[in-house]
């Protein structure tokens, strides 16, 4: 039997609601799950791991998955407000939601969700006037809505479509294709396809994919040695012709992409989760090689359209903000860039050319702004934006008419049309859940991190608040992998808002926020500055009266997960309650596993050197849990299909931190079943743990649920 059906097949409790709920949780009362003597040796100094055997599938696994799942099961069933919240959270969540649409030949595409559907569907509307019409719906394609859209590009043409399905949440996508006309699917199939583009050329398309994984490793296999192949329609995978491949560097990874005109092929490779070289191929001259813009990994260089013979790209290059460039293909090297939108003291976040001019996006400490250029790179106006939040932009560089997305805490996603010529704005999709703005606050405070700069945290709650220094709070880091934490809209959060909860989200170094300098001042043997900014923001929120160590909670994902490990770890007196969802907890061996080696430029790795083997030590949650240390609540999630993050290291830590806690607080997993790392979740499941997670953290911090 596979380990993940057992979990599926707990229903039943044999212990009482009441002495889960009451007890005391020292280490007695959780499972016995067995230890080994395994011990890896890194530069001379012998570490234990004795849950080793947690890294692989084995009926000691099962029984232990099986045992724990029993356990939080039943407290979540014993907070007595639980069934309330998750209606309420269903209640909240079932309004129609949105995507940005985006344009093709005369058609227009968007994503829909009702309300409740476990995927969001997609349609086109084939001409102006036309009612929608639904093109491809994903909930068709699994009984229990687990098959998700993640990806879907429309041919220079319009006439095809190719989309990429993932199973179960799963990294690994297969790439389908049908016919825009009447929605028909063709027999083409592309399988074992990961982290990769869809680049249309005529009646084909370009795609990243890995060599299949042996059957029993498929969720854990190391993925090495990525290719770039064409696919042409009509024929089977076997037949498409390799583009690209590395035999030299097995752990690089390789992206092609396409101007809008299909006129160009671009190569990009990386080494990590930063940093890419970039060549191109003219594809009216198929059999002349490609011809390098860029080789080292050192910068970041993103295609943003090819327009006059020149090609614009937005990089990082000597422009930690960012700035765009020109770039001739005769002379296609750094030295002979010219700028077009120069640096700024604003993170230049995104450009698209949009009906002969530039629509840039800029991060002005964690918030949008935007501005309309013209091509060569004067200013023509500000977009206005209603709040403190963020905007996405979608448009054709031939079009005058252009899509905007604006979001923030308290502000649901609203969809516009709008004019670049004339600057006009008007709702095209306005936000169907709305939310009485002169009821809540969105602030944008600044606290001093560890370094000694003042950078943001945003404090959402409901107004009229008083600084008693008694408010149940949720702060909520990441903090690493130049990702920007930025205002955005969860609808699942709005009961804990009601309730009298503080939400925080505090700007980390290690983030996006401030260029890649701010990125790099948060990696591998600085990485320790993440973990102390977040704890001197968590300080400050004490100082300031916010809140209080026993009304103080901590939540974060991945990487972010990484981050309430290490503070839990390292600071288990300043929180009452904390949520390490899906992280990387084992410092040492997180590279050994599917793509974990990429995240080696933000971490190091143990094998590096000993001077980085004894920082990872220094900091790696499932080594630094200590016997006889009262800890803060702890639940940990992750899920059986993460091939992104492996649940090992979740169960790892959660068996560490429940034999040596002498806390009467608890230390809880919750495994989810067919999910992965969060991408393509079904909006079943979606509630289903929004609603644990936020009755853990609402029971821990004192409330209740009116």
């Amino acid at each position: 039997m596979k380990w993940y059906t057992i979990l599926s097949m707990v229903l039943i409790l044999t212990v009482s609601v009441n002495f889960f709920r009451n007890r005391a949780f020292s280490d007695d009362k959780y499972p016995k799950p067995p230890k080994v003597n395994q011990t890896e040796e890194y530069f001379g100094v012998s570490v234990a791991d004795p849950y080793r055997w947690m890294e692989e599938k084995s009926a000691d696994l099962e029984k232990w998955i099986s045992e724990e799942n029993q356990i939080t099961s039943a407290y979540f069933q014993s907070i007595p407000f639980r069934d309330k919240l998750r209606q309420k959270i269903t209640d909240t969540i079932n309004y129609p939601k949105y995507s940005l649409p985006w344009t093709k030949k005369g058609r227009l595409f968007y994503f829909k969700n009702n309300g409740l559907q476990n995927q969001s569907v997609l349609y086109v509307v084939d001409q102006p006037d036309a009612k929608p019409r639904l093109l491809l719906d994903p909930n068709t394609l699994s009984e229990d809505g687990t098959v998700s859209l993640s990806h879907a590009v429309v041919s220079a043409d319009g006439k095809f479509m190719a989309y990429t399905l993932a199973k179960s949440g799963s990294d690994w996508n297969e790439i389908r294709v049908l016919t825009v006309e009447d929605g028909k699917s063709t027999d083409d199939l592309v399988e074992w396809v990961k982290f990769s583009a869809i680049a249309w050329h005529g009646e084909g398309f370009y795609y990243s994919r890995y060599d299949a994984p042996p059957k029993e490793e498929i969720l854990t296999a190391k993925n090495e040695f990525q290719k770039v192949y064409f696919h042409k329609l009509g024929t089977k995978q076997s037949e498409d012709v390799l583009i690209h491949e590395d035999r030299e560097h097995p752990l690089r990874t390789v992206q092609a992409v396409t101007d809008r005109d299909e006129n160009y092929l671009f190569i990009s490779q990386g080494e990590s989760t930063y940093g890419n070289s970039l060549k191109f191929r003219d594809l009216s001259q198929p059999d002349r090689p490609f011809r390098n813009i860029l080789t080292t990994f050192d910068s970041e260089q993103d295609l943003v359209a090819v327009m006059d013979g020149k090609f614009y790209l937005l990089t990082d290059r000597d422009a930690s903000n960012k700035r765009l460039v020109a770039v001739s293909p005769e002379n296609p090297e750094p030295p002979h860039w010219a700028d077009v939108i120069p640096e700024s003291d604003s993170l230049l976040q995104s450009v698209q050319c949009i009906g002969g001019k530039f629509v840039a996006t800029y991060l002005k400490d964690a918030a949008s702004l935007a501005f309309v250029y013209d091509l060569s790179g004067k200013r023509i106006r500000e977009i206005a934006l209603p709040t403190l939040g963020v905007c996405g932009f979608s448009g054709e560089k031939e079009e005058p008419v252009f899509f905007q997305s604006f979001t923030s805490f308290t502000y649901p996603t609203v969809i516009y049309r709008c004019d670049i010529e004339t600057g006009v704005s008007v709702e095209f999709f306005p936000a169907a859940l709305r939310i009485p703005q002169e009821d809540y606050v969105t602030e944008r405070v600044w606290y001093t991190n560890s370094g000694g700069k003042k950078v943001p945290i945003f404090l959402t709650y409901k107004k009229g608040l008083q600084k008693e220094g008694n408010h149940p709070t949720l702060l909520y880091g990441y903090g690493g992998f130049n990702i920007s934490m930025t205002p955005t809209f969860n609808a699942v959060r709005l009961p804990f808002l009601e309730n009298g909860g503080i939400f925080a989200v505090a700007v980390l170094r290690g983030g996006g926020e401030y260029g890649e300098t701010w990125h790099k001042s948060g990696t591998k043997l600085q990485k320790r500055n993440v973990f102390d900014d977040f704890i001197c923001a968590a300080e400050f929120l004490i100082a300031e009266k916010y809140t209080s160590p026993q009304k103080l909670a901590i939540q974060g994902g991945s990487n972010g997960g990484l981050l309430v490990g290490a503070a839990v770890t390292q600071r288990p007196d300043l929180f009452k309650a904390a949520v390490a969802a899906v992280g990387v907890l084992d410092m040492l061996r997180y590279h050994k596993f599917t793509i974990g080696w990429a995240w080696a430029l933000d971490y190091g790795t143990s094998e590096d050197s000993k001077e980085m083997f004894e920082y990872l030590l220094g900091y790696s949650p499932l080594h630094n849990v200590k016997s006889g240390v009262d800890y803060p609540a702890v639940l940990v999630t992750t899920s059986d299909h993460d091939d992104r993050v492996v649940p090992a290291h979740s169960f790892k830590f959660t068996a560490e931190l429940q034999e040596k806690s002498t806390s009467p607080n608890p230390a809880y997993i919750r495994i989810e079943t067919k999910a992965g790392h969060g991408a393509g979740k079904p909006i079943s499941k979606v509630i289903d743990e929004s609603a644990d997670v936020w009755a853990f953290l609402m029971d821990q911090l004192g409330m209740t649920v009116q």
